[in-house]
């Protein structure tokens, strides 16, 4: 059974190319499609964006190059016969596919083709267009009114505004259950014939338009900004066929700042020095993006840049003093605790200089010593000089004391003399201890 969801949709996009090698190449380079051959069929290359294929190329002698785009319906053969019915034909008859999917190539009754596409599987939800995939669908027509009218009876759209142009006339904006897909207006004398251009969405016109022009393009309009903000460009491809690119006003916003500052510094060289001053004005200061961060980023970098990045710079260097001491704030905060050890040093030199005097203690006590020598000359005794000297160096005695001693020596110098009879042994023990 058809998936009847899929009704008003644009679901592939074939390009017919008289050389579909160089096709691949080209938009490989613009856009950056990748190129996937069909598992079915190896000669029908197509082309991937991220989330997958969008469209392929197939080789077409017959007629100008082109890109055609498959709408879906749920019963292709009513959507013919009605396409039949209100001045349409039919290009290619139904093919069906190994899946049950069908597929046809019609032209409206304004000569622009468009295929219809008969889904045997569930299509998903409509998403919201990511680059590199299609995001609007534009009929250029030679009465856009009459053909919104036919195509609305074929897919069920809807008019949802128009937009007052001028001289080109009004732009009908059409869509599904309200939610826009493109728009109609009526061709411009030296323009492309009737046909339908599918848009590209990107994320900058500008980058586009030069990736296009590098690989052999040819620029028709743009870029240019469209009412609503949003940014388009056309432009033929080297084997001539029509595409366009589009990018939303929330992806071009810096791009077109930094296009119009630099243009204002080509203008106005003096004015460089203005963005790259610490008081630049606030769309400056805003945008990172600013021509002076191209040209001179190392010199002369704008405020906003170091603004937005001193922050990061800084937060690791908070975390590093636990990890390693040598940041700035780390020796502020150890300081106090290295010099701790140094107050208490003097305090362990002092001791040692406290216990000098205890030393010299032992020097004081000297003098004793003489005294103690001096009695034993006068007594004529060496015997008795020693025994005090001995005394008189380990112990702290008065005068007192040392007059008893020598009583003592003298008595014990007369009982010597009584036992020995007046011997002169007595006397020569003395000389022995010499």
């Amino acid at each position: 059974m058809a998936d009847q969801s899929v009704r008003g949709r644009f679901v592939w996009h074939e390009l017919v190319t008289p050389d579909a090698t160089a096709a691949h190449a080209f938009y490989a380079k613009t856009i950056g499609w990748k190129s996937q051959p069909w598992e079915q069929d190896a000669a029908y290359v197509m082309f991937a964006a991220p989330r997958g294929p969008v469209g392929a190329t197939v080789t077409g002698n017959d007629g100008r190059p082109h890109w055609l785009p498959y709408i879906g319906t749920g019963d292709i053969d009513k959507t013919i016969a009605l396409a039949k019915q209100k001045g349409g034909a039919v290009l290619k008859d139904v093919d069906t596919l190994s899946s049950g999917s069908r597929h046809a190539v019609l032209k409206d009754p304004f000569d622009a083709e468009f295929g219809v596409y008969e889904s045997a599987q569930d299509y998903g939800k409509i998403t919201a267009p990511k680059p590199g995939e299609h995001s609007w669908h534009e009929l250029m027509s030679a009465d856009h009114a009459a053909a919104f009218d036919f195509y609305a009876a074929l897919f069920g759209w809807e008019k949802i505004r128009e937009l007052d142009m001028g001289a080109m006339g009004t732009y009908l904006i059409y869509g599904l259950n309200g939610k826009e897909l493109g728009g109609m207006m009526r061709t411009m004398p030296g323009g492309p014939g009737p046909a339908w251009v599918s848009y590209i969405n990107v994320k900058d016109v500008n980058q586009t338009t030069k990736k296009a022009k590098s690989a052999g393009a040819q620029v028709v309009n743009g870029p240019m900004e469209v009412p609503g903000g949003d940014w388009i460009v056309l432009a033929v491809d080297p084997q001539g066929a029509l595409f366009a690119a589009h990018a939303s006003a929330a992806s071009m916003k810096k791009p077109v700042k930094k296009a119009a500052e630099k243009k204002a510094v080509k203008d106005n060289p003096n004015l460089a020095l203005d963005l790259t001053s610490s008081e630049s004005p606030p769309p400056v200061v805003q945008d990172p993006e600013t021509p002076a961060a191209e040209e001179a980023p190392p010199a002369d970098t704008p405020p906003a840049a170091p603004a937005q990045k001193a922050p990061a710079k800084r937060a690791p260097a908070k975390k590093a003093p636990p990890k390693e001491a040598p940041p700035a704030e780390a020796p502020a905060e150890e300081a106090p605790a290295k010099q701790a050890p140094a107050k208490k040093a003097p305090a362990r030199k002092k001791a040692p200089a406290k216990k000098a005097p205890a030393k010299k203690a032992p020097a004081k006590k000297a003098p004793v010593k003489a005294p103690a020598k001096a009695p034993a000359k006068k007594g004529g005794k060496k015997k008795s000089s020693k025994k005090p000297a001995a005394k008189g160096a380990g112990s702290k005695k008065t005068a007192a004391k040392k007059g008893a001693k020598k009583g003592a020596q003298k008595k014990a110098a007369a009982k010597s003399k009584t036992r020995s009879g007046g011997n002169k042994k007595a006397v020569k023990k003395p000389r022995k201890g010499k």
